[in-house]
């Protein structure tokens, strides 16, 4: 495999449904066409290790909506993680693309998944770093998320955005929230707008607030079995598996439900991709993959 590491990003953007989307794009225009979802509260510069080693590729990572550059939703809309789906049929449109290998870490790998059962013909395969799908909640549960919901996102909308007296503050206190410095570092300037008193947050608020319904059991599989596509699931050895007791059961029903369903675990923490030794191991194991499926050879457009 080779990388080129000359391979700066093109910025990117689109009006879709009203909302002004950013992204980053690298790779050959006519390569295979690569759409990647961040995590959250991250933004597209999270795949600035990963995607230019995905030789052969066209990788267009979004700012998803509400981070980055990407716009504020309307006051009235919400940030559920199937809010997102139509625009990302949107930004495929534009991009003139009828089908993509999706690339997801954590929130955008739960969307991308969704986005895999709803649109079947639109995903030749999916790649999910650190998560597939969200870990259900109690089928009881419904009435006090709802109420969580209406409670937490009044609450969030009267909130003004974070600010932090400088960049190095809002570093550290990723770092003290388990982030590496390097994580911290890289993700820190597209996070960040300057402000009167300071940096403040560009992500909106209202991402912090409960969903207005979360998935059970039920959901979940339904899920599982609406993803006809290949999955790649790449986990980190100190990633969400080891804090979460709940992820081995997703992928016990991801192995069990999902016809072509492969994993793989890697040295490196949650944000493992931007770790540029692990970023190359994960683009070894991604094109071995794509490159065994036909589909979603990374040889070609």
């Amino acid at each position: 495999m080779t990388t080129d590491r000359t391979n700066d990003p093109k910025p990117c953007a689109w009006e879709v449904d009203g909302l002004r989307l950013a992204g980053l794009a690298w790779g050959p225009e006519d390569g295979t066409p690569v759409l990647a979802l961040h995590g959250w509260m991250d933004h597209a510069e999270s795949f600035r290790e990963l995607a230019p080693r995905l030789a052969g590729c066209r990788v267009v990572a979004l700012d998803l909506s509400g981070q980055g550059l990407s716009a504020h939703r309307a006051a009235h809309a919400t940030y559920n993680i199937w809010d997102d789906l139509p625009q990302l049929a949107g930004v495929m449109d534009r991009l003139g693309w009828d089908d993509c290998v999706l690339l997801g870490h954590s929130r955008g790998a739960n969307i991308a998944a969704l986005f895999g059962a709803a649109q079947p013909d639109r995903v030749r395969a999916l790649v999910a770093l650190e998560s597939l799908v969200p870990e259900p909640v109690a089928s009881g549960s419904f009435v006090s998320t709802l109420r969580a919901f209406v409670e937490q996102t009044r609450k969030q909308q009267a909130r003004p955005p974070r600010t932090f007296a400088s960049r190095e503050e809002y570093v550290a206190r990723r770092v003290a929230q388990g982030n590496s410095r390097a994580t911290s570092e890289a993700l820190a300037d597209r996070a960040l707008k300057q402000g009167p008193g300071g940096v403040t947050m560009r992500g909106d608020p209202r991402l912090f607030a409960s969903s207005a319904v979360k998935l059970t059991q039920a959901d979940i599989e339904s899920v599982l079995r609406g993803i006809g596509c290949p999955v790649l699931n790449v986990w980190g050895t100190d990633g969400l598996r080891q804090r979460r007791p709940k992820v081995a059961e997703m992928i016990g029903l991801a192995e069990t439900l999902i016809a072509d369903y492969a994993q793989i675990e890697l040295a490196g923490d949650h944000h493992f991709h931007l770790d540029p030794a692990v970023a190359a191991q994960i683009a070894q194991a991604t094109m071995s993959f794509l490159d065994q499926r036909p589909s979603g050879d990374c040889g070609g457009g």
